[in-house]
């Protein structure tokens, strides 16, 4: 990504790995279970493909936070993101006014 320090760097490829991993463990896991078989090639796209989703989240959240005035993204932000997926969104809804909740105790 560019503009990162090396210490960003550092953490972006430590996440990275750390997705690669998951990646891998999830799809080998349901691969066995469904007598499948997975090449590493398959698991590497994969990844690659989550991590530019997990960017466009995020920038997609900024955004949303930003346009609201607010220096930090919230639970509205995050919702707003769901918007177009109505099984998601209500999860996140529910989701958020149980967090709500739990707070005002």
């Amino acid at each position: 990504m560019p503009g990162l320090h090396a210490d960003d760097e550092q953490k972006e490829e430590k996440l990275k790995a750390a997705l690669w991993y998951s990646t891998g463990q999830t799809v080998d896991a349901v691969a066995v279970s469904q007598n499948l078989n997975a090449t590493p090639h398959f698991i590497g796209g994969l990844s690659e493909m989550c991590w530019a989703q997990i960017e466009n989240i995020a920038q997609d959240l900024e955004a949303f936070a930003k346009h609201g005035g607010r220096p930090t993204i919230n639970a509205k932000d995050v919702v707003l993101l769901a918007r177009r997926n109505q099984g998601l969104s209500t999860v996140l809804q529910a989701e958020a006014k149980a967090v709500k909740e739990r707070v005002a105790r």
